[in-house]
C-alpha cells in the first residue's frame, strides 16, 4: 500500500489540525541487529555507548497532520504484517484482525482461553514466512507463546489451531512483557516481565525478567549464553519494545518503576540491573547501564523500531512519539505530545511508511469517540534534529 493509496483508500485525512511539538532531549544511543530473516551469526556485542548528558530542549513550529489509517479498535497492542496484510492484536478481547486496503478490520481468529485482567491478554505479535504467526499471551497457568498457522488467501485468512511452544511464564496483572520478533539470526526472541516479583529478574533459574532466545519451535539454542536456557539477557523489569538496526545491533525499550524508563542495547549474558539499579543508577560492575532514559511520566516506553538511522519509540504515560537519531545520539525528537493520547506501538510497513498505535481503551486512557487509532506517521516530522 503505498502513501497515495492510504491517503485516498483508507480514510479521509484527519482535518483537525495537530501541531508536532518538537522537543530535543537528552540521551545517547549505540549499536545492535539487522532485520533480515536468513540466518546470520549470533547477535555481536557492540561498542559500549557512553552516557546520556542533558540538553537544552528546542520547539519547532512545523505543523505534522496525522492521517487516520484505522479506527475503533479495542486496546490494540501489537502490529505485524503477513506479507502485506496488517496483523492487529486486541489485549482484552482477544481478537486478531487483519485489515484491508479501504481500512476495515475483520477477524482472523479469536484466543478463547485467555486470562484477561490488568496487563495481561492477548499482546505480542510475530509474523514469519511463509505462513507461521507466534502470539504471545496470558492463560490461567501464566503467560504463553504459542504458533498458528494463517490459512486461506488476503481477505479470508483464518487460524489454525495453537502449537504451544512455551507456557507458565510468569504473569500477574502488572509487567508481562509480551513483545515477540524474529531476530536477523532466524531465532524468537521474546520479552517476559517480572510479574511485580523483584526476586526474579536477577534469578538465572526464572524466565521472569527476561529476554528470552528460542529456536522457531521453542528451543534453546545452543549458542545460547547459559547452556540449555532460553534466557539471553537478564535483570529485566517490563521490556515491551525490540528491534534491530542494520549493523546487528538489538536494541530494547523498559519501563522503570519510579524515575527512569529505559532505551537498552541487547547483549548475550548482559545483566541490566533491575531491581538493583533504574535508569542510569550508577556504574556498578556486572550491570550494564541504559544508553538513554527519560522520566517515567514524559515516556512509558512501549513498541519500538528501526529504520534509516533512527529508532522510534511509542510511548504510553508520555503520550507522545519519540525519535532518537543513531549517527548523533544526543538528538532526539517528539511529536504529537498530548494530541493523540497513549501510544502502544510503531512499526515499520513492508513498503516503507511508519504506522502508530494508540492505546486509550486500556483502562488507561481518556478515549476519544473513534480510539483506538492506526494512525500514518511522516518520518520527516519526527526527524531527530
Amino acid at each position: 500500500m503505498d502513501r497515495l493509496g492510504v491517503d485516498s483508500l483508507l480514510c479521509r485525512r484527519n482535518r483537525r489540525a495537530h501541531p508536532a511539538r518538537w522537543v530535543m532531549a537528552a540521551c545517547a544511543v549505540g549499536l545492535v541487529l539487522s532485520s533480515c530473516t536468513t540466518p546470520a551469526e549470533p547477535p555481536r556485542t557492540p561498542p559500549q555507548p557512553t552516557g546520556v548528558e542533558e540538553t537544552a530542549s528546542t520547539p519547532f513550529d512545523e505543523a505534522g497532520d496525522g492521517p487516520v489509517i484505522g479506527r475503533g479498535l479495542d486496546a490494540p497492542w501489537s502490529v505485524t504484517f503477513a506479507g502485506q496484510t496488517p496483523l492487529i492484536s486486541e489485549r482484552d478481547s482477544g481478537r486478531i484482525l487483519a485489515m484491508d486496503e479501504a481500512g476495515a478490520f475483520r477477524e482472523v481468529g479469536v484466543l478463547t482461553d485467555i486470562a484477561f485482567g490488568g496487563e495481561g491478554g492477548l499482546l505480542g505479535l510475530a509474523w514469519r514466512e511463509p505462513d507461521e504467526l507466534f502470539v504471545y499471551s496470558t492463560d490461567e497457568d501464566g503467560n504463553r507463546i504459542q504458533r498458528f498457522t494463517l490459512q486461506g488467501e488476503p481477505g479470508s485468512h483464518t487460524l489454525s489451531e495453537p502449537a504451544t511452544l512455551i507456557s507458565g511464564l510468569p504473569s500477574a496483572s502488572i509487567h508481562n512483557g509480551g513483545r515477540i520478533a524474529l531476530g536477523p539470526d532466524g531465532m524468537l526472541y521474546a520479552e517476559v516481565g517480572d510479574a511485580g516479583n523483584r526476586s526474579l529478574p536477577q534469578d538465572l533459574d526464572s524466565l521472569g525478567g527476561k529476554i528470552l532466545r528460542m529456536t522457531p519451535d521453542g528451543q534453546a539454542p545452543p549458542d545460547n549464553p547459559f547452556g540449555d536456557s532460553l534466557v539471553f539477557s537478564y535483570g529485566h523489569r517490563n521490556v515491551q519494545g525490540l528491534a534491530w538496526d542494520a549493523d546487528g545491533v538489538m536494541y530494547a525499550s523498559e519501563f522503570g518503576q519510579n524515575r527512569w524508563d529505559e532505551l537498552n542495547i541487547i547483549t548475550a549474558g548482559a545483566n541490566y540491573g533491575w531491581p538493583e539499579v533504574e535508569g542510569p543508577g550508577n556504574s556498578r560492575e556486572g550491570f550494564t547501564l541504559p544508553i538513554a532514559h527519560w522520566p517515567t511520566d514524559a515516556a512509558s516506553p512501549s513498541g519500538i523500531t528501526i529504520r534509516e538511522r533512527t529508532v522510534y519509540l511509542a510511548n504510553l504515560r508520555g503520550q507522545r512519539l519519540r525519535s532518537v537519531d543513531l549517527d548523533d545520539p544526543r538528538n532526539q525528537s517528539e511529536l504529537w505530545v498530548g494530541d493523540y493520547g497513549r501510544f502502544r506501538d510503531i512499526v515499520s510497513t513492508p513498503d516503507g511508511q511508519l504506522w502508530a498505535l494508540t492505546n486509550n481503551t486500556d483502562g488507561r486512557g481518556s478515549p476519544g469517540p473513534e480510539d483506538d487509532l492506526l494512525l500514518l506517521v511522516d518520518p520527516e516530522h519526527l526527524a531527530a534534529r
